[in-house]
């Protein structure tokens, strides 16, 4: 049964005001973000096997350049050293696909994708040149 934190209870409890949500972005304190969110997020299947997030239904394949992987692998690493979360390097790109996809707007993933080779064949193609 997943428990419930009250945040206002706890504001209230320590003298303080709860004044809305805190989003780190990167560096040491966006990895422990992650990190808590992957610790709060990840249960263990019934019927066994690696803990995930029970939200994740869609399983896709996504391909990355050895380097990001490597560095996907450090990061998950430095999490589960530090902060004792057993995390994979793919489950942190998941959760770090999922972070990103609810921040960026549709004019900021097409700037992203803008200078790709890929798009600038096809539109070279839909152009006839």
């Amino acid at each position: 049964m997943k428990s419930h934190v009250d945040i206002d209870k706890i504001s209230k409890g320590l003298g303080g005001e709860r004044r809305g949500n805190v989003e780190a972005k990167g560096g040491y304190f966006g990895a422990l973000q992650v990190a808590v969110e992957a610790g709060a997020r990840f249960r263990i299947p019934a019927r066994g096997g690696r803990a995930t997030d029970p939200a994740w239904s869609e399983r896709r394949l996504l391909p990355l350049a050895p380097e990001t992987l490597a560095r996907l692998g450090e990061l998950a690493r430095r999490i589960r050293d530090e902060r004792g979360v057993n995390i994979e390097p793919m489950q942190l790109a998941a959760i770090l696909v999922e972070k990103a996809a609810e921040k960026i707007g549709a004019a900021e993933a097409e700037d992203l994708v803008e200078d790709l080779p890929v798009a600038n064949a096809v539109k070279r193609k839909r152009s006839g040149g």
